[in-house]
């Protein structure tokens, strides 16, 4: 009894020190990714509603080359109720081929989650990122906005990917569109 204890208490040290980078049902991770294209800044236009984001308006997401071939991270969003910027530094890696839009990212030390580039504009103008599971989902923009029948064919991508858009939150980029 005491080995079988012991087993499944490494394969839970295992499991968090590895993070959560499965890929949910229904969704693939864009083939041809280049991951030059993708550097630099993309706005948020919509997401599923999660609590490391509650309440931020004006997200943005900045990725640049890391030394190690990986991608450093530079997630920001202003939280108006408390007038005040927040930001959150990772660092990205791929998780099989870099021609394949899935990386596994990290905001806490050794553990990491999913990245899924699921849809993807040819010129890069914008993305749509799923991640370990069905609660995580992205619609990112190279610029502030995007024209509404492109947000409509991303969430109907998203809907036959099995994803619940009940909670999906449009993001306010007032102070990008001011600009």
């Amino acid at each position: 009894m005491k080995i079988t204890r012991w087993f499944l208490l490494i394969l839970l040290v295992t499991g968090l020190l590895s993070g959560c980078t499965g890929t949910p049902k229904g969704v693939t991770p864009v083939q041809g990714f280049q991951a030059e294209r993708y550097l630099g800044t993309w706005y948020e236009i919509a997401r599923l509603d999660h609590s490391f984001e509650r309440g931020l308006v004006d997200v943005s997401a900045n990725y640049q080359r890391r030394a190690d071939g990986g991608i450093d991270v530079l997630n920001s969003g202003y939280n108006p109720e408390k007038q005040a910027w927040k930001e959150a530094k990772g660092r990205a890696y791929f998780i099989d081929s870099p021609q394949t839009g899935s990386l596994k990212v990290s905001f806490f030390g050794p553990f990491y989650g999913a990245y899924h580039v699921m849809a993807l504009d040819p010129d890069y103008r914008w993305a749509m990122v799923a991640g370990p599971s069905h609660d995580y989902l992205w619609i990112l923009s190279r610029t502030p906005s995007l024209p509404e029948e492109v947000i409509a064919e991303l969430l109907q991508t998203a809907r036959q990917a099995g994803f619940d858009l009940s909670s999906l939150i449009r993001v306010s980029q007032q102070q990008a569109l001011q600009k």
